[in-house]
């Protein structure tokens, strides 16, 4: 027995003191690997819009309705499948609905309840009985078991099932059930859900999102670029907190830092309205949704303007202070002729649809003046001391990573940079080269490190998590970037700035493959 052999026993051993304790876990497991395996549902880029998300989550794209064929074909009607799958989705809405138009309510309920059963029955087929039996909601765990499990010993099966499920709606707990046998079908047809990026940004409801998947039986998350802006955000990286507000001003959803969050955003409407008072914004629209309430546009565009003018500044600091980095090219307000009304890339002089930025020094672009120092100190302060996203942003730590690999297959969000000939590209990380799982691995150390040595009051800087978010994550997402910028998550700085005041999108065609 070697060292290595040694040192696995010893900790075995901790968990199993004797041979027939890890006799029966080997047992166990052998016996489990020669199960179907469980339904794995991968989910992307939601960015926000959680009425879809949480109707993806309820039919688990479609497992559900498969189920439902799959255990009874043709021995009941398309439109009573549908009903059926409508019930396992929404079962409190469904039964307000049945309730209120159903005239024999409980021959209803008696239906109902035996579908659902033989509904469970298959999808709990793929697992062990111990791991339905933790499944099982505790306040119904004992009925739904007896309903499921098979007794040999009883002669009359059907009457002693009956009878049960009578006894259910003879004590008026018909209701209750349905909804705990809906839950359980919701929870069983997915075994694992793995979310590979973008939870954040443009929809309204990522706090609601993050709160589902805390509360969700078994989920893995890859960080998205919009995700890991958040993070940095909660670790008070000024640059990513420039960047969430501005993406929320710009997606009409300021409401989502202060309803969901509970974030002050008083500092900056009041720098906004007095600073951009006479201030053209045209240029700054709002991209917003039915839901929207229009009488805040004048507001909430001045606020743009001010909060994109600020992350432009604070990436510049950033991209000074990490000159390798190498994102020089995100750099654009020093190349603005303020008189022409131009910007200089390249030597070529494109025209601007706004120079109209009152708090920007052509002699020093990048300095903040001193209202905006206060407004982004007063926006640290409340983005670090906000619980609900601390929570959320550690949920993202504790189930999540650049990468993961499950069941044989590697999952991220983004890509992996390449050299011209297709293999991995080198890149400087403090004064160090990596590439490919080492590269990934070195931005989520920093990543890690950077936001929980803010929590513990250490000073260290979390500028790789914006150098990650910018670089890294959605190279793929756009065939179109600057070699300049060899990175995972986002390409170019240019993309905001196109988006905003300048004409196009300074970008160069790259023909030979830039991402795996």
């Amino acid at each position: 027995m070697n060292e290595m052999e040694q040192k696995v026993l010893k900790t075995l051993s901790h968990q199993y003191k004797n041979i027939a304790a890890a006799s029966t876990e080997i047992i166990n497991l052998q016996s489990i690997l020669n199960l179907p395996k469980g339904t794995e549902h991968f989910l992307t880029d939601i960015h926000g819009e959680y009425e879809q998300f949480n109707h993806v989550l309820k039919n688990g794209s479609g497992s559900v309705r498969r189920k439902i064929d799959e255990e009874f074909g043709n021995t009941i009607s398309n439109k009573d499948k549908k009903s059926l799958a409508t019930l396992i989705y929404y079962p409190e809405s469904k039964l307000e609905i049945v309730e209120r138009e159903e005239d024999n309510l409980e021959d209803w309920y008696k239906i109902s309840l035996h579908r659902l059963v033989q509904v469970i029955k298959r999808v709990s087929s793929k697992y062990t009985r111990s791991k339905v039996r933790k499944a099982l909601p505790k306040d119904f765990a004992y009925v739904i078991e007896e309903l499921i499990t098979e007794k040999e010993e009883i002669q009359d099966k059907e009457a002693y099932y009956n009878e049960i499920i009578h006894t259910i709606i003879r004590i008026g707990r018909a209701p209750q059930f349905i909804i705990a046998l809906s839950h359980l079908i919701q929870q069983l047809v997915i075994d694992h859900l793995h979310i590979v990026g973008d939870i954040y940004d443009r929809g309204p409801g990522p706090h609601i999102i993050m709160d589902t998947l805390c509360e969700y039986h078994s989920v893995d998350v890859q960080w998205g670029n919009h995700d890991m802006v958040w993070m940095g955000a909660a670790a008070g990286s000024l640059a990513c907190i420039a960047n969430v507000v501005r993406m929320s001003a710009r997606y009409g959803n300021l409401a989502t830092l202060e309803d969901g969050y509970g974030i002050n955003l008083l500092p900056l409407a009041t720098f906004a309205l007095e600073t951009y008072e006479n201030t053209n914004c045209d240029a700054f629209t709002i991209k917003f949704n039915t839901d929207y309430n229009t009488k805040d546009l004048g507001l909430d565009t001045k606020m743009h303007k001010a909060i994109a003018i600020l992350q432009f500044k604070l990436e510049g600091q950033l991209i000074m202070r990490h000159p390798e980095f190498h994102m020089e090219d995100r750099m654009l307000l020093h190349r603005i002729d303020f008189e022409k009304k131009t910007i200089c890339v390249d030597g070529k002089e494109y025209p601007m649809k706004d120079v109209d930025f009152p708090t920007v020094d052509p002699v020093h672009p990048y300095e903040l003046t001193e209202e905006e120092s206060k407004v982004m100190l007063r926006l640290q302060q409340v983005f670090m001391r906000c619980e609900k996203l601390q929570r959320h942003v550690k949920f993202l730590f504790s189930k999540g990573g650049m990468y993961k690999i499950y069941n044989g297959n590697l999952l991220y969000h983004g890509c992996v940079p390449l050299n011209p000939d297709g293999s991995f590209m080198q890149v400087e990380i403090c004064g160090k080269e990596y590439c490919g799982k080492a590269l990934y691995d070195i931005l989520e150390y920093y990543a890690r490190r950077g936001y929980y040595a803010n929590l513990l009051g250490i000073t260290i800087s979390s500028d790789f998590t914006f150098y990650t978010f910018v670089s890294f994550l959605a190279f793929s997402k756009n065939l179109f970037f600057t070699e300049s910028a060899p990175s995972p998550v986002f390409p170019l700085f240019s993309g905001t700035f196109s988006a905003l005041p300048s004409p196009s999108r300074y970008r160069q065609t790259i023909s030979h493959p830039p991402f795996l």
